[in-house]
């Protein structure tokens, strides 16, 4: 199919109204585009009404659960009620705790800090390594890329019915790949952690901006995700979910806000008294802004609803997909098959290209954004591409010069804000630069390609 018989379907619904939507880039060969953001996969622009939502609250910006004054209680107000939004978007059981952090990463490395002694910790290759990292004082167990749903599952049972110890174990699993978009079978994982006496946390980082996350309903025992994926870049995540753990755990921060109770021992120490509650593991002045923001996103996609976001969603995927059909060169990347169901996010390589070369040429030529790389996820990308995923390799620095193989590929993501005619445009570049070769010459600076001005 061609992309113009792609392109002539209806679009399912209008896309939600971000930031930047109107911006302009100048082109290397001349003249201004507007410009085409498709790499919401590693950060979506923010939704007008999340900016909107802060603008109308910065005035009234006060420090929270300290303050007598109006503004401090407003903004306490404001503080948790942003923190039941979140539950409410999460589906959250009633005893849950949702605890307001940096980014996934934060939130992950918080687990981490909260695991009981001689925790077991099972991840499979293929995380992003804001999953596959934090969990450096456990005993880890990393699992090889399953090529099913089925084999995942059987994978992650083999390998929780072979532990040595029927201790505390934790299966750490992502929601969509940050790679190739692929949906996990996350509800079947979390039913053969729990048969095998173990919890599991959800990296809901790419699920959450583009689908219905149900932490009751997946039966995870955590969640965690990230405000700036979500639509609402202001540095802020969230970990959500059980509270035993969080609640037996030293603060993932020593400080003001964390403690309830600090007197002076006899013999010189301290004695701290720690919150059981989610402020436990949110010492120091809190980032409203981010809480009210993230909350902001949650409420915006709930009301614009999952289904038609989605349904929207999928018909760009097959305009991606259908539409570089006839073009052997392009080769995407995926664990399940090309039928796999997936988020918006493709990964894909192109014979007889650098990938950090064919990401400039789109920029530079075009004015599309996408991302070359392994997108911090190195064995996946290395599994994927056929070469050891043992290596090491990093990220978004190109291993050959333009023209030459690279291990790197190339990543196209977008979402509720992508407007028909960015995709459109992205499949006739790719085209084009296929059959015609770029339209500038290239040279590798710092390690990345950029064009060369200095003739």
């Amino acid at each position: 199919m061609s992309v113009s018989t792609v392109a002539a379907a209806p679009s399912v619904c209008a896309p939600l109204p971000v930031l930047g939507r109107d911006v302009t880039v100048p082109l290397v060969t001349g003249g201004e585009v507007t410009y085409a953001a498709l790499d919401y996969a590693a950060s979506a622009p923010a939704l007008q009404r999340v900016w909107d939502d802060v603008a109308a609250y910065a005035p009234y910006y006060g420090s929270v659960h300290r303050g007598a004054g109006y503004l401090s209680q407003l903004s306490t107000d404001l503080f948790e009620n942003a923190r039941r939004t979140v539950a409410e978007f999460l589906d959250c059981r009633e005893d849950d705790q949702v605890v307001f952090t940096r980014s996934t990463t934060d939130s992950l490395n918080l687990l981490a800090a909260a695991l009981p002694a001689d925790c077991r910790v099972f991840v499979f290759e293929t995380e992003h390594h804001a999953s596959l990292l934090p969990w450096r004082g456990a005993q880890v167990t990393y699992l090889d890329a399953p090529r099913s749903h089925r084999e995942a599952v059987d994978t992650l049972e083999r390998a929780l019915a072979d532990r040595d110890s029927r201790g505390p174990a934790l299966v750490c699993v992502t929601g969509a790949s940050n790679v190739t978009g692929e949906l996990w079978p996350v509800r079947e994982l979390a039913a053969a952690a729990h048969a095998h006496g173990a919890r599991i946390v959800l990296d809901a980082a790419q699920l959450a901006p583009h689908h219905e996350v149900s932490v009751a309903g997946l039966d995870v025992d955590w969640v965690a995700f990230s405000g700036h994926k979500l639509y609402a870049p202001f540095g802020s995540g969230v970990l959500a979910g059980r509270a035993d753990w969080l609640r037996a755990a030293e603060p993932y921060l020593a400080g003001g806000g964390a403690s309830r109770r600090v007197g002076r021992r006899e013999d010189g120490g301290v004695d701290v008294e720690w919150h059981d509650s989610a402020a436990r593991h949110e010492a120091g002045s809190p980032n409203v802004i981010g809480a009210y923001a993230l909350a902001s996103a949650c409420t915006a996609l709930t009301e614009a609803g999952f289904d038609t976001l989605v349904a929207r969603e999928q018909y760009l995927v097959r305009t991606v997909r259908e539409g570089l059909a006839d073009v052997p060169q392009v080769r995407f990347l995926s664990l399940f098959g090309d039928d796999a169901p997936r988020v918006g996010v493709l990964s894909f390589v192109v014979e007889g290209w650098n990938s950090s070369h064919f990401a400039a040429a789109l920029s530079a030529e075009y004015g599309i954004g996408v991302r070359d790389g392994l997108f911090c996820a190195h064995p996946l990308l290395r599994t994927l591409l056929g070469s050891d995923p043992q290596a090491q390799g990093e990220c978004g620095s190109p291993e050959s010069a333009p023209g030459e193989k690279s291990l790197n590929a190339i990543r196209v993501s977008f979402g509720a804000g992508t407007p028909d005619e960015h995709v459109e445009r992205f499949v006739r570049a790719v085209k084009e630069l296929v059959a015609d070769g770029a339209r500038w010459n290239y040279r590798t600076e710092d390690g990345r390609c950029v064009p060369d001005t200095s003739a």
